[in-house]
């Protein structure tokens, strides 16, 4: 199974490029013989594809360790909780933003969701919601469901305390100015309480969809129930999840079309094996540190301050109390890595960790496009292929469009103009052609193009 700890190396491969038509025979991909030793640990996890929690009623770990903090009384819940997900809490205007340029009205908001990672029933979780512009159209805007990527696991991190980051806020603007509200989740433990389950695209995809469900709601008639999902990165297996599960968790909603870029889903059933390396012991220790805090050790496991060395510890508390960028310049200032940081051999804690971004193959119930960066060294786009190429197998309509020289970065505003055709044709109910059958395996990542925007 692959893992977003394992996106960072692409090795190379024999494999001449070969077209999804010619995928049939191709044997499917079983589990790494190292997990075997820990499915006792993690066997509960595993049903339906994807790490799930147990059906007995649970409780949200909390305080610090948890990245708990009470940003502001906003953030802190304390009337009667609704007994149903997509119940709008409350709002409260927001700052403005100097690449939210289209807005009219910029809320931050608060409403219910369910824990789909330690089953504790509805959760407050926070985001944003935009109005563009002008009025609305007869039956109100469609709305654009943002889900962001990797940002960290402490409440600090809540874009809608630390506003969106300029590449984010400019990629939302840019759905604004064509005339869609947004609505764009912190996801549950981000800002709201308890930790967040980092990767865990059932819970981030619930996030989503009782975000769209709070907006609709809240606005009649001004915000239409036309729903376009849309996510980068962590957020790709977020929008994607969301989607999957809409027809039986959200099927209220119209959801028209899903957007992933910097696809990370991983399909251990899929038709096509990507052609990774052993673990890393040299690789970077952040992402696993914040699968650490953010809910991937199961049962019955070592606890993430045992399974960090000291050396590394002070990086652990960063990740329950910081951000991503603060983590990164304390892992290179400080010489961390995947050998140095861990009481497991990288080989083996990949193994412990439940595998959050694995996926069972289903049928997506609307259009789908994805967008991947050819210079994108964060999630290769070898393995981005294999989600294009199990989504395929399953029948989904998808287009998967590839951008020379685009990291993981620019491909959110790279991909935007394709995007924008593609939605516009779901919504006009013209099914866009999928370019399934002409698909092909690319090679390892080239190099940077100059001159794109936030393409670092």
């Amino acid at each position: 199974m692959h893992r977003f700890a394992r996106s960072f190396s692409d090795a190379p491969s024999t494999n001449r490029p070969t077209r999804l038509a010619t995928l049939s025979n191709r044997a499917r991909v079983t589990s790494h013989t190292i997990r075997q030793s820990f499915a006792s640990i993690a066997i509960a996890f595993l049903a339906g594809g994807c790490a799930a929690p147990s059906p007995s009623k649970g409780s949200l770990p909390s305080g610090v360790a948890a990245g708990d903090k009470v940003l502001s009384p906003f953030y802190a819940w304390e009337g009667t909780t609704p007994p149903r997900p997509g119940v709008m809490l409350r709002t409260e205007p927001l700052p403005s933003q100097a690449e939210l340029t289209a807005v009219s009205s910029a809320q931050r908001i608060l409403y219910t969701s369910t824990d789909a990672r330690w089953n504790a029933g509805i959760v407050p979780v926070s985001g944003t919601l935009y109005l563009p512009k002008g009025a609305p159209p007869s039956g109100g805007w469609p709305l654009v469901a943002w889900a962001h990527g990797t940002l960290g696991v402490a409440d600090v991190c809540a874009p809608s305390w630390t506003q969106h980051r300029p590449r984010d806020a400019t990629y939302l603007n840019r759905w604004l100015e064509q005339g869609f509200a947004v609505v764009a989740t912190d996801y549950q433990g981000l800002g709201g309480p308890g930790p967040h389950p980092y990767l865990f695209w059932e819970a981030e995809g619930r996030s989503i969809l009782d975000s769209a469900r709070a907006a609709v709601a809240a606005h009649p008639g001004r915000i239409a129930n036309e729903l376009v999902v849309t996510g980068q990165s962590q957020g790709s297996g977020s929008s994607i999840g969301a989607s999957r599960i809409a027809p039986t968790y959200a099927p209220e909603l119209r959801l028209r079309a899903t957007i992933a870029t910097g696809v990370v889903p991983s399909f251990p059933q899929g038709p096509y094996r990507v052609p990774e390396a052993a673990p890393s012991a040299s690789g970077p220790t952040r992402f696993t540190m914040l699968r650490l805090v953010g809910g991937s050790i199961p049962a019955g496991a070592p606890s993430a301050d045992e399974l960090v060395s000291e050396k590394a510890r002070p990086l652990l508390q960063l990740a329950r109390t910081a951000c991503v960028d603060e983590m990164r310049g304390y892992e290179q200032q400080n010489a961390l890595n995947m050998g140095n940081a861990f009481t497991l051999a990288p080989e083996k804690l990949e193994a412990l960790l439940l595998p959050v971004t694995d996926m069972s193959m289903v049928r997506m119930p609307a259009p789908v496009f994805l967008g991947t960066g050819l210079a994108d060294r964060t999630v290769p786009p070898r393995r981005q292929y294999g989600a294009a190429a199990a989504l395929c197998a399953t029948g989904s309509p998808l287009v998967w469009k590839t951008y020379d020289g685009v990291t993981d970065n620019g491909i959110v505003n790279a991909a935007f103009d394709d995007e924008l055709r593609f939605v516009r044709r779901a919504l006009a109910n013209e099914l866009p052609e999928s370019n399934c059958a002409a698909i092909a395996e690319p090679g390892l990542p080239g190099p940077v193009k100059a001159g794109i925007a936030f393409n670092d």
